[in-house]
């Protein structure tokens, strides 16, 4: 048993697990891992063992279970929250997700692709028409994926300053208090925003979910509010990392990128293989509600379990050579967003964003540069969504 690993830790290079983490890679598939206040969890490392306890239902998703882990003080805020989708389960997640899959589908992820082309090009021709350099966060990165979510719900995209600033207090902030002020003011905003569509209806996801849903008593108003929360918030951090991340690794791998530019087909395959590599969101939670055998060890009732997906992603029986980056790996089976029941409801959204704007970025800025030395660009710290805080760009 490794108990001297704490977790989670910062990255010492933004497309790398943490240097500190390898002896839980060499003592895998199942360990321990330290939390900030000194309880031992379980770590999942190994990919055949994840995709089995991520399918197990003996293991529970629900955040107000008192045996639930915390990784730092920040989650305790979500506690007194109970978070549609991601933070409940069967038949409730079940129930929260059947009403969404519609909206999420490759039909309608489809029929989305020239509104996400025509957000991408409006965003390119302002970037190139102020000229180099570029902070690509502000500039492409990030509004990318905002504007689509916000045209996708039926939000102001008009109010986004507001919202992506809550959104980044609720995954970033230094304190629970800071947390839940956060939060609180995005359930304000949201609350007040569709009892304003109440009036005057429009066309997007929220206005389908009020007259559908609300209307009919099939969902509550504070669930409704707090599942529109989870889209929003999801909906564009999550993607605006990957882009941001994506971008500064490809140019770090100057030959995958040569791969790419000599054939545009391979982008799907790339855009895979980089959420392998760079599995943004490490740490998924889980709690064992009865004993389960796994690998040789037992999880007993009431265990705290994190998976931790930058290892995962990395496991070498399920991926040969995994730190190496190859654009043409067929990496289909990774876990970067999820599996199972609650595997990410927005992935072919997530997908079609990343191939949109990545293809669109190289291809209209053929000699794409870092502005800056590499080692000088700041990241995010170990304990939230992984991604780049800025990205300043030349060509």
């Amino acid at each position: 048993m490794t108990e001297t690993v704490s977790f989670p830790q910062d990255r010492t290079c933004p497309y790398h697990p943490p240097a500190n983490y390898r002896p839980l890679r060499e003592a895998g598939p199942l360990t321990h891992v330290t939390f900030y206040d000194g309880r031992k969890v379980w770590a999942v490392t190994g990919h055949t063992e994840a995709r089995a306890l991520l399918t197990d239902p003996r293991l529970s998703s629900d955040r107000q279970n008192p045996s639930f882990p915390a990784p730092g003080e920040r989650f305790n805020a979500a506690r007194r929250f109970r978070a549609p989708l991601v933070g409940t389960d069967d038949p409730e997640h079940n129930s929260q997700r059947r009403m969404l899959i519609p909206s999420f589908s490759l039909k309608r992820t489809a029929a989305l692709r020239p509104r996400i082309q025509q957000t991408v090009d409006e965003l390119l021709d302002r970037m190139l028409a102020q000229g180099p350099p570029a902070e690509l966060v502000s500039a492409f990165a990030l509004p990318v994926p905002s504007m689509v979510i916000c045209s996708l719900l039926g939000v102001p995209y008009g109010d986004h300053e507001f919202f992506e600033e809550q959104s980044r207090r609720l995954l970033r902030g230094r304190t629970a208090e800071e947390v839940h002020r956060a939060r609180t003011e995005l359930e304000g905003y949201l609350s007040d925003l569709i009892a304003r569509k109440e009036q005057d209806p429009g066309d997007g996801l929220l206005d389908e979910l009020i007259e559908e849903r609300l209307r009919a008593g099939a969902v509550e108003r504070d669930e409704l509010v707090r599942l529109t929360m989870v889209l929003l918030v999801a909906g564009h951090e999550t993607t605006a990392n990957m882009i941001s991340l994506g971008t500064f690794t490809l140019l770090q791998h100057p030959e995958q990128l040569a791969k790419l530019r000599a054939d545009e087909s391979l982008m799907p395959s790339a855009v895979e293989e980089l959420l392998r590599f760079l599995s943004i969101a490490d740490g998924m939670l889980r709690v064992a509600t009865e004993d389960i055998q796994i690998a040789g060890r037992t999880i007993r009732t009431g265990d705290g379990v994190v998976f931790s997906t930058s290892l995962i992603n990395r496991d070498g029986t399920a991926y040969p050579s995994p730190d190496e980056l190859d654009v043409g790996r067929s990496a289909r089976h990774h876990i970067a967003f999820g599996f199972g029941v609650h595997q990410c409801l927005g992935q072919n959204l997530a997908r079609a964003e990343m191939e949109i704007a990545l293809r669109s970025l190289f291809t209209r800025i053929p000699d794409l540069r870092l502005a800056v030395p590499a080692a000088d660009i700041p990241f995010k710290p170990g304990d939230t969504l992984q991604g780049m805080l800025e990205l300043p760009l030349a060509w």
